[in-house]
């Protein structure tokens, strides 16, 4: 799905990516991982075409990111801090993300879906709709796939994020006056509404209560499961272990190693993730002060 080659960026003289080769797969959920200024940030936004790197190509579903951005209409982002228009209330933010959404897809001869798949409870407001009725006919994932399954293209927004956050009681507050949770709980019914093939999720459940964290994880995974390709950046391990199948660690710019959850567990013979991950850099060759030499 993702395919990173001899990738380097620098600024300044600060090496923020050397030589990074990565291949994300489809269909699962990996983790990218690393101490703060690893290159976790430089490497995501080079994806995301929102930083050019020095050198080295990136294809998403084996279209190149340098100078093309049709891939991004595959591809949704939520943000570690959700930042939209304060002024606007949470209904025109919606509605406002839809309209882009809207004109980028008719640049590239596709229709976009149309409004009347919301509710009365929002048409009535006098308002643009910003809430959809349910997919009744969408699958239900009961468990991980066998084999990833290719997303089902589907025109039709995707909010049930928004009716399990409860947002409907949010809908005409502007966005400066919600709290940080309820920003947080905004970005992600975005990330999600366009049923992207891709998903970049950075510190997604930051500030949210545990049920509705909770539901941001059922959700992460049920996407999964019909198909979508998830890269996740968290600083919880636990949420880390519990949510994905792949690491790939970051340091200094970078790979330290790429593993699987379960094979980083088993090779270092811990119980958790955050364990696992100490033990493995603790392996790092180090210079004894004794001999002056690496063991």
């Amino acid at each position: 799905m993702i395919r990173i080659n001899a990738l380097n960026k620098k600024y300044g003289t600060l090496q923020a990516l050397s030589s990074v080769d990565v291949e994300i797969e489809p269909g699962r959920i990996t983790a990218v991982l690393g101490p703060n200024g690893a290159g976790k940030t430089t490497l995501i936004k080079s994806i995301l075409g929102l930083v050019k790197p020095d050198s080295g190509t990136i294809t998403v579903d084996g279209i190149h990111v340098n100078g093309e951005s049709r891939y991004r209409e595959m591809i949704g982002y939520m943000p570690q801090l959700a930042r939209y228009p304060e002024n606007l209330t949470v209904t025109e933010i919606v509605d406002m993300i839809r309209d882009i959404r809207k004109s980028a897809s008719k640049s590239e001869g596709r229709s976009a879906s149309t409004r009347k798949d919301a509710p009365d409870s929002i048409k009535n407001t006098g308002q643009k709709g910003a809430l959809a009725e349910k997919d009744a006919g969408r699958p239900q994932n009961n468990g991980q796939s066998a084999s990833a399954p290719e997303p089902a293209h589907d025109d039709t927004p995707d909010f049930e994020l928004w009716e399990r956050f409860g947002l409907e009681s949010e809908k005409d507050k502007p966005f400066r006056t919600l709290s940080g949770g309820n920003r947080q709980k905004v970005s992600a019914v975005l990330a999600f509404l366009f049923r992207p093939k891709v998903l970049f999720l950075d510190e997604p459940t930051t500030g949210l209560d545990p049920v509705s964290s909770s539901f941001l994880k059922d959700k992460i995974l049920a996407e999964r499961d019909r198909g979508t390709t998830i890269i996740l950046t968290s600083h919880i391990m636990s949420e880390v272990q519990e949510l994905a199948e792949q690491v790939v660690y970051l340091l200094d710019g970078k790979i330290y190693f790429e593993r699987s959850v379960a094979g980083l567990l088993e090779e270092t013979g811990q119980s958790t993730l955050e364990r696992a991950i100490a033990v493995k850099l603790g392996r790092q060759p180090e210079v004894t002060a004794e001999t002056g030499e690496t063991p």
